[in-house]
């Protein structure tokens, strides 16, 4: 089975490289002689992730202005409003390789959480156009998010694989017959330990990371955010090492952890972990950590992972998802709404250490059990070779 994963725009974004690095691992695990390549829009941030069997320039193509690619693409859009041509010129790169892989893989399982996506539902039916396997894998859908468009667009695949159970009961309940419930390969990904920094407290230390996409939503969240720090400091002894998880140029959560860090470096208690390291080293720093608070859904997941008691900042449907199937209930997750509310966000966190030996034990339960969720993910993907 040859596998080509899309949608994935690179690894600075550790929570997708989290992604392509354990679906790689467990597809090759179970599946006999699994080809699995990777067309990234960034295909040099991606070398990290060794057990690829190739990666491939994934980016977007541009068409020259008064080119005869654009004069057609022009015409099409103007007299048939048919962006087909123009957008299989766009996403040529992942659209040539279609003819030699058996399975396309849509890793990118925000994507339809963000609006019409026309480049996916046009390299999508392309594939579909080729009799190649289609496949959504790990996805998070919301109510919001789903129009008539996407809808059609998703009932193309023949495999959507849901990552939690309040998106596989929405998609059920639009009449989606394609679709099976799994959870995120992440939580089966390996972590590397390196060197505890100075200043960390073994067994005394909490992870916070925060990211510019929340505070954006919610500007009022910095000085929350900021008065939970203090709230730490003040009522707990445990040291704090603010954890970056995205990398990314304009979307850099450690640019906002530094600013933080600045401010309370004289405590003695707050650290930075560096902006260099890659996703299985987060995790071996985060799955040390006595308790974590995390916007990043990646970073979340390897702290659940390792059973660390766990606050979500800033929620989308996969948060709530995640916690629910992990506890019942969405337990600790608070809104984008309510993370500029600093008695929240204190109160959130006292319950999380109140709670703690209750909640370990939960996440040494639950873990197991969504570990082998992720593992159905592949059982269903080998399914369809049959």
């Amino acid at each position: 089975m040859k596998i080509m994963m899309f949608a994935h725009d690179g690894s600075l974004n550790r929570g997708c490289e989290a992604i392509v690095r354990s679906s790689t691992e467990i597809i090759k695990e179970k599946v006999k002689g699994a080809k699995v390549y990777l067309a990234s829009g960034r295909p040099e941030t991606d070398k990290i992730i060794t057990k690829l069997d190739g990666i491939v320039d994934g980016a977007n193509c541009s068409i020259k202005k008064y080119s005869f690619d654009w004069w057609i693409s022009s015409y099409k859009v103007k007299f048939f409003n048919d962006e087909s041509y123009s957008l299989g010129k766009i996403y040529h790169n992942i659209i040539k390789h279609i003819d030699d892989m058996d399975v396309y893989l849509s890793i990118g399982g925000d994507n339809y959480c963000y609006g019409e996506q026309p480049g996916w539902y046009e390299v999508d039916r392309r594939v579909k156009a080729k009799g190649k396997k289609l496949v959504l894998w790990g996805c998070s859908i919301g109510e919001e998010d789903l129009s008539e468009r996407k809808l059609e667009d998703l009932k193309l695949f023949d495999l959507i694989l849901a990552r939690e159970t309040l998106t596989y009961q929405l998609l059920n309940s639009k009449g989606l017959q394609n679709v099976k419930l799994c959870a995120d390969p992440a939580f089966t990904m390996e972590k590397e330990e390196l060197d505890l920094p100075r200043g960390w407290q073994v067994g005394n230390t909490v992870g916070l990371n925060f990211s510019p996409l929340v505070w954006k939503k919610n500007k009022k969240s910095l000085t929350a955010v900021r008065d939970l720090i203090n709230h730490i400091l003040n009522t707990t002894d445990m040291s704090i090492a603010l954890t970056p998880h995205v990398i990314d140029h304009g979307n850099n959560d450690y640019e906002v952890l530094f600013k933080y860090f600045e401010e309370f470096k004289n405590t003695g208690r707050v650290i930075i972990l560096p902006d260099n390291l890659n996703a299985i080293q987060y995790k071996g720093y985060i799955a040390r950590m006595r308790f974590f608070i995390g916007a990043r859904t990646h970073a979340t997941i390897a702290a659940y992972s390792n059973y660390v008691p766990t606050m979500v900042l800033g929620y989308s449907v996969k948060s709530k998802g995640i916690a629910k199937d992990l506890f019942g209930e969405e337990k600790l997750v608070l809104g984008i709404e309510e993370i500029s509310d600093s008695k929240k966000l204190m109160n959130a966190f006292d319950e999380m250490v109140g709670e703690e030996k209750v909640i370990k034990q939960k996440l040494k339960h639950t873990i197991p059990v969504i570990k082998e969720m992720s593992y159905k993910s592949v059982k269903y993907l080998k399914e369809l070779d049959k």
